[in-house]
């Protein structure tokens, strides 16, 4: 799908799974290297960023773990040059999406620096993007609460699947966005060549867009190490005491057992064979036996 968007001069056009003709379309109109136009025809394995005389390519993978259509990993090509902005993708991404609408109604374009380079329209959209990050470890910090008030309400059990769940998620969000930190490092060092030095204090500010993001993630992923850490104590807990119980019992029904073993042995003269109460005399002494071992543990507090 091909979305052209312009203002005063500047031009953005989106592009989600090109074709061929689409990429050779935007190739003859703003002269990019044959060899970077391969590169938009299929996805690419890592971030990378690449400056040229005219414009940057910059490559980027965003995590999409509750907003994709396709995929968990959405990859962005960006071609930035002096007033032109190329976005490419292979999935519907919803923060571009968002964007669009706000291009189309110029609140961004009212911004006075705006007007002067197309990096400016890649610093917004930068920022549009990792709030949408943001936005992912908001969702995994809510379904952490969540597993605090189970764990605990005696559900230890059952969140054992539920921590294991979002430790995926933050890892998986961490995965994604670490490798940006080298692509942002040279677009930090190489962006003021292209879009002048008073640029550079924007493209610092997409770092710390960047790092403050990350040192969420980070925070989130300590938390949940608490929280398994919890919930395992308490699930060992819980188990010691049913072990505990069941070792009580089988203390209990151990000299009770051998009762009836003796009484069951096939011998003369065993006693209270031939009494009339003899049956109910070994009941009862059974029984004494069972109270006096219960009380025995309670006054220990084994249980």
């Amino acid at each position: 799908m091909y979305s052209r968007y312009e203002h005063e001069g500047l031009v953005w056009i989106d592009l989600e799974s090109p074709t061929r003709e689409e990429v050779t379309r935007i190739i003859e109109e703003f002269q990019i290297a044959p060899l970077i136009a391969e590169e938009l025809l299929f996805p690419a394995t890592k971030p990378r960023a690449e400056f040229y005389e005219r414009y940057a390519y910059i490559v980027l993978h965003f995590p999409a773990l509750r907003h994709s259509h396709k995929t968990r990993e959405q990859e962005i090509d960006f071609i930035v040059g002096q007033r032109f902005l190329i976005t490419t993708h292979y999935d519907v991404i919803d923060p571009l999406h968002k964007f669009a609408k706000i291009f189309e109604v110029h609140s961004i374009l009212e911004k006075d620096e705006v007007d002067d380079h197309a990096g400016f329209l890649f610093f917004y959209m930068l920022k549009k993007l990792y709030k949408a990050v943001e936005h992912e470890v908001e969702y995994v910090r809510h379904e952490m609460a969540l597993i605090e008030e189970h764990i605990f309400s005696d559900q230890q059990v059952e969140m054992v699947a539920a921590i294991s769940r979002s430790a995926r998620d933050l890892l998986n969000l961490r995965q994604m966005i670490e490798p940006h930190r080298e692509v942002l490092q040279t677009i930090e060092a190489d962006g003021p060549q292209l879009f002048g030095k008073e640029f550079s204090p924007y493209l610092r500010a997409i770092s710390n867009e960047y790092y403050r993001v990350h040192n969420h993630v980070m925070r989130e992923m300590e938390s949940l190490h608490e929280l398994r850490e919890t919930n395992n104590s308490l699930l060992t807990t819980k188990q010691n005491e049913t072990m505990k119980v069941f070792t009580v019992l089988a203390f209990i029904t151990l000299p009770l057992s051998l009762i009836a073993s003796l009484f069951n042995m096939d011998l003369v003269d065993i006693p209270l064979e031939h009494q009339p109460y003899g049956f109910w005399i070994v009941i009862a002494g059974m029984a004494v036996i069972s109270l006096c071992m219960l009380w025995f543990f309670k006054y220990k507090k084994w249980f």
